[in-house]
C-alpha cells in the first residue's frame, strides 16, 4: 500500500509539472485566440467570433491609432475590445492591464501578420542595395 501511495503521489507531481510546462509555453496570440473563440470568457453570450469569423475584419486593426465600431471611436485597441464584449457580447469589460487584454490585443494584432511573408525581398534588376 505504501508503494502505491508514493507511486501515485509521485505520478501526480510529474503530471501537475508537465502540464504547468507545457501551459507556460502557449503564446498569447494562442490564449488570446482562445478567448476571442470562447462564448463565455468574459460573461457574455456570444463569442467575438460570431461576429468576426477568424478574426473577419480586425486584420488592421492592430496597425490602427483609431478604431471605430458601431459603439462609437476609440483612441486605445483596448477600449475597441470592451466596447465589442459589453455591447456586442453582453459581457463584462475587462482590465485593460490584465493578462487577459494582454492575450486580446496580442491575437487581434497577429491577424494583420497572416497574410505578411517573412522573407526578403527580390532585388530588382538595375538597383542596389
Amino acid at each position: 500500500m505504501k508503494v502505491f501511495m508514493t507511486t501515485f503521489i509521485f505520478i501526480t507531481a510529474l503530471c501537475l509539472i508537465f502540464s504547468v510546462a507545457f501551459a507556460a509555453k502557449h503564446l498569447p496570440e494562442e490564449r488570446g485566440k482562445t478567448l476571442f473563440n470562447d462564448p463565455k470568457a468574459f460573461g457574455g453570450s456570444v463569442s467575438c467570433a460570431s461576429c468576426h469569423p477568424d478574426g473577419k475584419g480586425l486584420e488592421k486593426s492592430g496597425m490602427k491609432k483609431e478604431w471605430k465600431n458601431p459603439a462609437g471611436t476609440f483612441k486605445s485597441l483596448e477600449e475597441a475590445i470592451n466596447a465589442c464584449i459589453t455591447m456586442a457580447n453582453k459581457g463584462k469589460a475587462i482590465d485593460v492591464k490584465s493578462q487577459e487584454m494582454k492575450d486580446m490585443v496580442a491575437y487581434i494584432k497577429s491577424l494583420g501578420m497572416k497574410g505578411m511573408k517573412h522573407e526578403m525581398p527580390m532585388k530588382e534588376k538595375g538597383t542596389g542595395y
